[in-house]
């Protein structure tokens, strides 16, 4: 086994920084560089497409600590955006025609700004995107939250492994299944998810293993099925997103000894029709402090965009962002096998 896998095996990845996780990642043999397979594919380098989606992740504070989660977020966790921070986002927004702000975390609703965040966003004539575990629909100190997210018309974008206990719980923990099951039902019976109705409720499904996921048509019929059929649980979408290899999943790889076949797995999966599509091209993510990353996943290896007098909300140019070079790695393989995979699921 390479040296820095062993070293970054023995800390576990949910300890390592950034810096460590890219560096095993770019050293390890037999793995060509993301770069070199899009210059095969006729991309001498990823830029911009046009921000449309202004991401903002308000912090990792979470009340569940997922096995997959590249944010490394859980119940421990302080680093939580500041109601200053969020003023930079919006006022930045405010110079844009951007049209979409997707609010992420950890849980993003434990940030105590982030109801008042939501009604600025809102305010600006924005839409706006929740990225919600369900669980935290249901704990003390959250009451009214799912009707909020209703009456300010927000979508949910939830993420639910799968649509039996077992695999869940694998996944989040025990007895986050019921809790999720327990969510949907709430937010179908305030509107969310029903056939025709403007509270959109779209789940998230990342494989429990290291293996990509399959057809997202599939899948998601066969959620649709079991869902309505034992719970009549109803959704809008079902988004397929590809285990990206960071953090705790990158852990899960490295214990399991499956690390060098699933990159090797994502290597042959590499599927130039998908590139066009990565989240990275159409959007930009703000951390919890303000730096600005061109993707959720960059951001958790810490490497911000290219230019340095944009790398910050308070330093905001939508020119210079929208001319950038985008900052790539092996980790972005995971958004190019296959049919692709984005914040909105398969690509192509």
């Amino acid at each position: 086994m390479h040296a820095g896998l062993t070293s970054l095996k023995r800390r576990h990845s949910s300890l390592a920084s950034g810096e460590e996780q890219v560096r095993v990642l770019e050293t390890v043999q037999g793995i060509p560089s993301f770069e070199s397979k899009l210059q095969a594919a006729g991309f001498p380098a990823l830029r911009p497409s046009g921000i449309e989606i202004f991401q903002i992740n308000v912090g990792k504070l979470c009340n569940q600590t997922c096995a997959h989660c590249h944010v490394d977020a859980g119940p421990d966790r302080e680093e939580s955006m500041s109601r200053e921070t969020m003023e930079l986002c919006l006022a930045a927004l405010a110079g844009t025609s951007i049209p979409k702000v997707d609010i992420t975390g950890g849980a993003p609703e434990l940030n105590p700004n982030f109801r008042w965040l939501v009604q600025q966003v809102r305010g600006l004539g924005r839409q706006v995107i929740d990225r919600c575990n369900l669980s935290v629909l249901l704990i003390q100190g959250q009451a009214g939250l799912a009707e909020f997210l209703a009456e300010y018309g927000v979508e949910i974008i939830c993420s639910l492994p799968y649509f039996q206990e077992r695999e869940t719980d694998r996944q989040r923990g025990a007895g986050v299944f019921e809790k999720s099951i327990q969510a949907l039902q709430l937010l179908n019976r305030i509107g969310y998810g029903r056939k025709g109705s403007p509270l959109s409720l779209n789940l998230v499904y990342n494989p429990v293993g290291a293996f990509l996921p399959g057809s997202q048509k599939g899948i998601e019929a066969e959620f649709r099925r079991n869902l309505e059929k034992k719970y009549g649980i109803e959704f809008h979408h079902l988004y397929c997103i590809t285990n990206m290899p960071i953090s705790r999943f990158l852990e899960f790889l490295l214990m399991s000894g499956n690390y060098e076949k699933y990159m090797q797995k994502l290597v042959q999966a590499f599927n130039p029709a998908a590139v066009e599509g990565v989240m990275c091209r159409n959007t930009i993510s703000v951390g919890w402090d303000g730096t600005i990353y061109d993707c959720d996943f960059n951001q958790m290896l810490d490497l911000p965009v290219s230019y340095s007098s944009a790398m910050h909300i308070s330093q905001f140019s939508l020119a210079k962002l929208n001319s950038r070079p985008i900052v790539t790695g092996r980790h972005c393989f995971g958004c190019t096998a296959g049919a692709g995979s984005s914040c909105a699921g398969s690509i192509t």
